[in-house]
């Protein structure tokens, strides 16, 4: 069975669960979760520059009305529930959890205790993030091991979570 890591911001939707869970055609796949909850104030400065990047300006101007820190906890772990959910009822094994703190580390730690083959990035474009390869994925590379795939999101499902 190939073991993949998705690491997920937000509920996947059912385009985003057919996407991950055909990229290996019919090879068994067990996942492994991990979604981190909305973050702190700098967090929302780089989302609102993607929203106005992407030509999003209602979704920049409502970024402050998001719950951050421990309020985003609740609602990211009912994405995560969610996620699971739909990877479980495509078929596939699904475990997951959430990030409390540094997401790299936590990355690391489960690709090791899950002996996964492969790491899933799975988000919305972060344009600044990304510009300077700050974001999951080109910082995953050079810590987990094993090859780390890059994806968006085919549709935002609520950037709650």
């Amino acid at each position: 069975m190939f073991r993949s890591v998705l690491m997920i911001e937000k509920a996947l939707t059912s385009a985003d669960v057919e996407f991950v869970t055909t990229l290996h055609g019919d090879e068994p796949v067990s996942f492994h979760v991990l979604l981190q909850p909305r973050g702190d104030q700098a967090d929302r400065l780089l989302r609102a520059i993607d929203d106005v990047a992407l030509g999003a300006l209602d979704e920049a101007a409502r970024e402050g009305e998001t719950p951050e820190g421990d309020e985003a906890k609740v609602p990211a772990r009912q994405a995560l529930d969610v996620s699971l959910v739909a990877l479980r009822a495509a078929g596939h094994e699904a475990d997951g959890r959430l990030v409390e703190d540094h997401p790299l580390d936590a990355l690391k730690t489960l690709v090791d205790e899950a002996g996964a083959d492969e790491v899933i990035v799975l988000t919305d474009p972060h344009y600044v993030e990304e510009f300077f390869h700050r974001d999951w994925a080109s910082r995953a590379r050079h810590k987990v091991g094993v090859p780390v795939l890059k994806l968006f999101s085919h549709a935002k499902a609520g950037r709650d979570a």
